[in-house]
């Protein structure tokens, strides 16, 4: 198993809309950066991924599961991009913000630090569980 961290801004779509769309899942569609799409080809059903909410919030929320392979991303019209079906996981027990990720001595390389710019990222299996733990921490 691999593990992502996808972004996004809640007010285009939060984990309250991913819980929303059930077990069928959404499609996490629009990518248009070339390193983000390539990471969603590497996905493989049964990765999970941290739900980051970007620009508002700044926090990772939750986790979502990949339930369906990269496929043809239908929003894009010059068929280059790709798409991927995820469904709610869990709920993080509480938020794990960027400015505590940014704290964490352990945490200096992770992606999300080094390449801010980038809506989907792989994650390290230590910096997963790290996140993991920081999330069941109240801050």
């Amino acid at each position: 198993m691999n593990y992502w961290l996808l972004k996004s801004e809640p007010d285009v779509w939060s984990l309250d809309q991913q819980i929303a769309s059930g077990k069928k899942g959404s499609m996490w569609d629009g990518v248009r950066n070339y390193q983000a799409a390539n990471n969603l080809r590497k996905m493989k059903n049964g990765d999970l991924c941290f739900f980051y909410h970007s620009n508002i919030g700044k926090e990772i929320v939750g986790i979502v599961k990949v339930i369906k392979e990269a496929y043809p991303d239908p929003t894009d019209k010059t068929k280059k991009f790709v798409a991927v079906q995820v469904r709610f996981d869990k709920k993080l027990d509480y938020p794990v913000p960027l400015e505590n990720i940014k704290k964490t001595k352990e945490l200096k390389d992770l992606p999300l630090i080094k390449q801010s710019r980038l809506s989907v990222m792989p994650i390290d299996t230590k910096y997963w569980k790290i996140i993991l733990n920081m999330s069941k921490i109240a801050k």
